[in-house]
């Protein structure tokens, strides 16, 4: 089976005024479709600087990086831009909406600049929000009005309007307290067994164990559980969090 991601061999060097940073060496990694995959990693360890290659935020220095088989370096900004909004679907730790914007404008707002009719979009919306499970109650309330939880299971619904080949999260449990982050995790594992591929980063052990596969970053390098045990075994003062 063709994965939804493929990456191989990627690097990823900044030039700036203090020199070189390599903040990616030489990393391969395949997701299949249907995945709930968790990439661990401390601060500075490269997961933003993978995050952000993979939601075509970013290109590498070197090495490939296909999307549902197509490469990316091979496609203008235009293109990137609409894959971006198509293909990809975006969850933020501090949620990023509209705060004065309804819930259900919130969420039809990356059909906006596309040829997708106004009664469409809101039909979609609609379907969204209630994927994650928000009370319809809640459709015509302002996201400033409402909780940490309800706001992130708004953004999640924002993500899969377009109904994309990925839904890649950035830390999205890291605002709420333990429990409304559980519910938040609950919503992906869902759209997992729907059939929806998710990416989620995170420091968490606890968030990590939700994922199907965890893969760890250290040093903009990825390893596996096994060799991330074997180097914490090697080096007890070596740790997976912040």
């Amino acid at each position: 089976m063709l994965p939804v991601i493929d990456i191989r061999n990627v690097h990823r060097i900044y030039e700036s005024e203090a020199g070189y940073t390599h903040a990616l060496k030489g990393v391969s990694l395949q997701v299949q479709r249907g995945e709930f995959l968790c990439i661990m990693g401390p601060s500075g360890s490269g997961k933003s600087t993978l995050m952000n290659i993979l939601g075509c935020l970013d290109t590498p220095t070197a090495g490939t990086f296909k999307l549902e088989g197509v490469d990316v370096s091979t496609l203008d900004d235009d293109e990137l831009a609409e894959l971006r909004a198509t293909r990809l679907g975006f969850v933020f730790q501090s949620f990023n909406l509209l705060p004065r914007a309804t819930v259900l404008r919130n969420v039809m707002l990356p059909l906006v600049y596309s040829d997708c009719p106004v009664r469409e979009r809101e039909e979609r919306a609609v379907r969204a929000l209630c994927a994650v499970s928000l009370p319809e109650q809640y459709f015509d309330h302002k996201s400033n009005e409402l909780s940490g939880g309800q706001m992130q299971r708004v953004a999640i619904a924002r993500a899969l309007v377009n109904d994309p080949a990925v839904i890649l999260a950035d830390e999205p449990t890291g605002n709420l307290d333990s429990a409304t982050g559980e519910m938040v995790l609950r919503t992906f594992r869902r759209l997992r067994d729907e059939g929806k591929t998710i990416v989620l980063i995170t420091h968490d052990p606890e968030v990590a164990n939700w994922a199907d596969r965890t893969v760890h970053i250290r040093d903009g390098k990825l390893l596996t559980d096994d060799e991330e045990r074997a180097l914490i075994a090697a080096n007890p003062t070596t740790r997976s969090t912040t």
